[in-house]
């Protein structure tokens, strides 16, 4: 069970990532990066991230390239969260698939 505080935190991750990788859009013309959730440990230590990209066909690219500069994700985020958390948790990036498979139990509803 999540704490208030958890909430919050997940909360301003989410938002202050969204920022962060709207840059990243500008950058990757016609890809479309945005982040449905994020999971944070009880610790507040570790986030786990889900992101949704659009096209489909260029998520293994885009996800390489944000472990790639994972650090630099993380430090930007330091930048934006300095007065509000004392530790930056850790960022785990995973690909939201959720939508796949929406899509999937459309087509199947639809044969």
């Amino acid at each position: 069970m999540q704490t208030t505080r958890q909430q919050k935190i997940e909360r301003l991750i989410q938002k202050d990532l969204s920022d962060i990788f709207l840059g990243y859009t500008r950058r990757l013309h016609g890809v479309l990066i945005s982040v449905s959730e994020v999971r944070i440990s009880p610790d507040l230590s570790i986030a786990h991230v889900y992101l949704s990209i659009f096209p489909t066909d260029r998520q293994k690219e885009v996800m390489t390239l944000i472990e790639q500069e994972h650090g630099k994700i993380r430090g930007e985020m330091g930048t934006l969260e300095r007065h509000q958390l004392r530790i930056i948790p850790e960022l785990n990036f995973h690909l939201d698939e959720t939508m796949d498979k929406m899509e999937r139990i459309d087509q199947l509803l639809k044969q």
